[in-house]
């Protein structure tokens, strides 16, 4: 990346666009989250807002099953007789 500052422009609707050059070196996709901090009268901070990274979804496949207790259909029809008396 350039060490020479770029320059864009407002629109009426106050959107602006990121120079190619910035989107390359940092990355910045279409739906990237910004975050916008004023830091002086003229100055403005922009960070990207990554997503925590996630397991890999394949490996979360089954996870919820460690929590949930294999019962037979007696032992659940047990459970909810009990219930009724």
């Amino acid at each position: 990346m350039s060490t020479k500052p770029e320059t864009t422009v407002v629109t009426e609707r106050g959107q602006t666009s990121i120079p190619a050059e910035v989107r390359r070196a940092l990355d910045i996709e279409p739906g990237a989250r910004l975050a916008w901090e004023p830091v002086s009268g003229d100055e403005l901070r922009v960070r990207v807002i990554r997503p925590a990274r996630s397991a890999d979804p394949v490996s979360m496949l089954g996870f919820a099953r460690q929590f949930r207790a294999v019962r037979s259909t007696d032992e659940w029809m047990d459970e909810l007789r009990e219930g009724e008396e």
